[in-house]
């Protein structure tokens, strides 16, 4: 089981962090889209820098660098590494 105090979403997760997908909190074509870029549950994912803005924010998927939303990213749930 998971250790609760650990989960956050993905927008949360500080520069040079990783962390392992748990969930993803939404359905239809934004499911698809990161099922896609192959989010799924147990990927591990890199916060890898952040935009001067503050948005997007870049993160290492499965060696790929994506650049994600903050409305986006607070979509997945993450257990911190």
């Amino acid at each position: 089981m998971e250790n609760l105090n650990n989960i956050i979403s993905l927008a949360e997760l500080p520069v040079q962090k990783s962390g392992k997908v748990i969930n993803i909190l939404c359905g239809g074509n934004k499911r698809r889209r990161f099922l896609d870029l192959g989010i799924t549950q147990n990927t591990i994912i890199k916060n890898e820098r952040v935009s001067p803005s503050g948005n997007p924010i870049a993160y290492n998927i499965r060696g790929t660098i994506i650049a994600l939303r903050t409305s986006e990213a607070e979509k997945i749930l993450i257990n911190i590494l």
